[in-house]
């Protein structure tokens, strides 16, 4: 499992200032609800002064993006807009003595909402930038001004360093070419060169954590695979584990599962329930891409 701090699990089991805020003046929506994780900002702004009295949250996701919600509340109360304006995802991650890397996405989310409730508190129209042909992981619906700007403002340099602050690349990989060029423009203005085989840099085990075998590995991804199956099954499609390849696990999706809509978001959950049980990243592809990378 992920070693999260202390902190992060106290906001988890106990998140500050969750709901609506009454009489909010202002409100901030990121995410959707399709991609796996949405949050609601909302705030109560002195309209003097400009200063945030209070602040709440509503959020869908997991325990990492309710404990970055309510840090990040928690940080804003009683700053100026302005000067809540210049928090940056980092701070919401500092602030909860770090999070895995894996789950950075969800503090950029954070920071996401804050931007869009100040918009909506100013009169003003908050971009996600989703314009046409600026969409670049549409599993996740990340554009490539989201991806630029993380990349930048967080030092990343590989494409598995992107997925874990954004989610672009986590799904099926199609964007990976897009996330790439991404990297390689924004590092050659930093005098550097992008490696596309450059490994992200693995975090330390925590004190009591160890480096799962081989073995031990692939019956954890078989039985998160088997908790997953019955759900599909009652929808008449079901999941096979095809071959694991280093980071990547291949499945076969059958039944009412072949060619859905929302095939794409069944892997994405797929992952997650693996990469959850796992402790580690790993990217659930279809077996097809399997045979396009052969």
């Amino acid at each position: 499992m992920w070693d999260y701090s202390e902190k992060v699990q106290e906001h988890f089991f106990n998140p500050r200032n969750a709901g609506a805020v009454p009489d909010a003046n202002a409100t901030g929506d990121v995410g959707s609800l399709s991609c796996g994780d949405a949050l609601r900002l909302t705030l109560k702004v002195d309209p003097e002064n400009e200063v945030i009295l209070e602040a709440g949250f509503q959020t869908f996701g997991c325990g990492s993006a309710i404990a970055s919600s309510s840090a990040l509340t928690e940080i804003i109360k009683g700053m100026t807009l302005n000067e809540a304006l210049e928090v940056t995802n980092q701070d919401i991650a500092d602030y909860l003595d770090g999070l895995p890397a894996e789950k950075m996405h969800c503090s950029v989310m954070g920071r996401e909402a804050l931007q869009a409730a100040i918009a909506n508190y100013r009169g003003e129209e908050w971009k996600d930038d989703h314009e046409e042909g600026a969409l670049v992981c549409k599993c996740f619906a990340v554009d490539a001004v989201l991806i630029e700007n993380t990349i930048r403002s967080n030092g990343l340099s590989t494409v598995e360093e992107v997925a874990n602050y954004t989610k672009a690349g986590g799904g099926c990989s199609a964007c990976h070419e897009g996330v790439e060029a991404i990297l390689s423009r924004v590092l050659a203005e930093q005098g550097k060169t992008f490696d596309p085989y450059t490994r992200a840099p693995e975090a330390a085990p925590s004190a009591g954590g160890r480096k799962l075998g081989n073995l031990e590995r692939i019956r954890r991804i078989e039985r998160s695979i088997e908790a997953i199956r019955p759900n599909l099954q009652r929808d008449h499609g079901d999941v096979e584990l095809i071959d694991i390849d280093g980071k990547n696990v291949y499945v076969n999706m059958t039944g009412a599962c072949v060619g859905c809509q929302m095939a794409s978001t069944t892997l994405d959950g797929i992952q997650q329930r693996i990469v959850e049980d796992l402790g580690e990243f790993v990217r659930v592809l279809p077996a097809k891409a399997m045979r396009k990378s052969a």
